[in-house]
Formats: C-alpha cells, sequence, structure tokens
C-alpha cells in the first residue's frame, strides 16, 4: 500500500510531466531537443554520449520517450545562423548548444524556445543572461570559465617544459570569447617571465600558413577552446609536433589525439549536468528560473607519449597530480 507522502511525491512527478505527455498524445510527436554541435560528430561524441547517457537516466530515452535532432556546424561559425534557424523553425521544445558564439547565435533566431548553454564562457559579460542566479529571458546552463583558468595551465605546462620563454596563443577571433582568454594568457605569461605571441585564425584554411608564419617565434603553443580549433584537432597537434612545440589545451579529448597536456572543466561532466537542465524545462520549468552553475570538476591529463617524443620528462610531482596520464 503506498503511503500518502509516497502519493503525494509520485501526483507532483505526475503533474509535472503531464503537460508534454498530453502533447505527444494529441499530436503523435514526442518532445524533441535540438542538439546544436558546433564542432563535428566525431569530436563531440564523448560529450553527446555522456548527454545522452544522463537523459536516460531521467527517463527520456531517445527515439522512445524523446526524440533529438542533432545539427553541426564543423567548425565553420557562418553556419550557427544557419543551424539555429533551421531548429527555431523545426518547432524543437529545448535547444542544447555548446559554447558561447553558439548560444549567442541561436539566442539572435527565438526569444521563445528556451536554450541551454553548456560551455558558455562570461555568459553574463556576453549578454546570454542578466546574471548567474536569475538568468531571465530563454537561456540558461552551464557556465566554463575557461579563461579563469589560462593562468593555471600555463603554469602547468611550465613545469612540464621549464625552458620555455615564449608562448604562442592560437584561437579563433571570430569567437568573441577569444580575446577574453588571450588577455588572461597574456596576464598569466608577464607573471611566468614568458612572452607571449598571439596567433589569430578565422577559418581552417588559416591554420597551416599560420604555423608557417610562427618560424621559431615560439616554444610553446597555447590552443584557445573553440569549435573550429576542435574541430581541426589532429592537424594542429600534427603540425605542433612536427614544429617541437608542446601545446596545452582545455580537455582531455585534445590530448588522446596527440597534444601534451590539458587542464580544464570535465567537459563529460558538463554535458551530463546540462541533461538536468534539459529534463526541468521538458517538465515546464522556465529557463528564466534557473540558474547557471560553474564547474565542479577540473581535469589535468598528461600524454607521456607526446612528451618522449617531444624530449620533455615530466616532473613526478606533477604526474601524481595528474589525473589521467596517457601513455
Amino acid at each position: 500500500m503506498i503511503r500518502r507522502r509516497e502519493f503525494i511525491t509520485l501526483l507532483g512527478w505526475a503533474a509535472a510531466a503531464w503537460p508534454l505527455a498530453v502533447r505527444a498524445q494529441q499530436t503523435g510527436k514526442l518532445p524533441t531537443i535540438g542538439f546544436f554541435g558546433s564542432a563535428t560528430p566525431a569530436t563531440m561524441g564523448p560529450w553527446v554520449a555522456a548527454f545522452v547517457q544522463r537523459l536516460g537516466e531521467l527517463g527520456w530515452i531517445e527515439n522512445r520517450t524523446v526524440s533529438i535532432e542533432y545539427r553541426w556546424a564543423e567548425g565553420r561559425s557562418e553556419r550557427y545562423s544557419e543551424i539555429a534557424t533551421e531548429l527555431d523553425r523545426l518547432k524543437v521544445d529545448v535547444i542544447v548548444t555548446g559554447g558561447t558564439p553558439t548560444a549567442t547565435a541561436t539566442k539572435a533566431v527565438t526569444a521563445g524556445i528556451p536554450i541551454v548553454f553548456t560551455l558558455g564562457a562570461d555568459p553574463v559579460g556576453s549578454g546570454l543572461v542578466a546574471s548567474l542566479a536569475r538568468p531571465g529571458g530563454n537561456v540558461t546552463g552551464l557556465s566554463l570559465q575557461s579563461p579563469e583558468t589560462a593562468g593555471k595551465r600555463l603554469a602547468l605546462l611550465r613545469e612540464i617544459a621549464p625552458n620555455i620563454q615564449r608562448v604562442a596563443f592560437m584561437g579563433n577571433v571570430n569567437n568573441p570569447i577569444v580575446p577574453f582568454e588571450w588577455r588572461e594568457v597574456e596576464a598569466a605569461a608577464g607573471t611566468l617571465g614568458l612572452e607571449a605571441v598571439s596567433l589569430e585564425i578565422r577559418g581552417k584554411q588559416d591554420i597551416l600558413p599560420t604555423f608557417a608564419a610562427l618560424n621559431q617565434r615560439a616554444e610553446a603553443l597555447y590552443l584557445a577552446n573553440d569549435g573550429l580549433v576542435d574541430a581541426n584537432r589532429h592537424r594542429i597537434n600534427i603540425l605542433a609536433l612536427g614544429a617541437r612545440l608542446p601545446t596545452t589545451w582545455s580537455q582531455r579529448d585534445l590530448v588522446e589525439v596527440g597534444g601534451l597536456m590539458s587542464y580544464g572543466p570535465n567537459f563529460r561532466d558538463l554535458f551530463r549536468r546540462a541533461a538536468d537542465y534539459v529534463d526541468k524545462i521538458l517538465r515546464g520549468t522556465k529557463p528564466a528560473d534557473i540558474p547557471v552553475e560553474q564547474p565542479t570538476k577540473f581535469d589535468l591529463v598528461i600524454n607521456l607519449i607526446t612528451a618522449s617524443a617531444l624530449a620533455l620528462e615530466v616532473p613526478p610531482t606533477l604526474l601524481a597530480r595528474a589525473d589521467e596520464v596517457i601513455e
């Protein structure tokens, strides 16, 4: 026999899910999530898997109780508005985006569809939300805080490669957040006694000429997180290794394919948490009422294979602090 408190709990859950259940029965259409990826399915695959797995744990099974429309910009920022417009035209129930540029492009297209960003850098300063505690409007999500970890990332790189004196910063200047990160890197470099130079790219076609123009102007490479950079991670790592440049990235997945090290928020964890936002929205909570949260899990990953290829010896004390060592 169900106790009164359990019955009330069940009743509350049923009431929250009722609007979508009724609509699904009336229209024969499953609630739909629009997933807006700035990079490629291969690049974002592990994050998507974490997102879908958490959705399932919350009762949203893909193609059974919820539908997901995937769209991929493949690192091409000129496609952002086009994809946002398409998802708006499909009248999806909620749109999940990656970083600030895709969220901004989507917000510009629709004020009615809820938007959840997973990797938002400076969401208040960029105008995505009014405040972290009270987002307002139709947008909420998870703040990446990537620029704020720039100094730590550079300091860790210096531990692995203590003899470097000049570091190059590569970032997609079409991403409005990248200049903020550059200023953080420039300030941190000064504190560490390093010289920093900025390498600007705007498209895939700029990567090779940028490496050619580098011409021994730096002894290490700092990569700013962005859909363009992520989508071309293999190429960048190969070119960096050929130029014998130690690299520092913001996430584990980019070290798996040849980067030297990464330090930053755990992206899989952020995408899992994004599923909780989607769950609340699909059950009737307004984005304006869901506070923006910050990362709680940061990972340090070191690739010993790349370190060996660069003739770098990673200090045992640093290896002991690493969350993962690839060897």
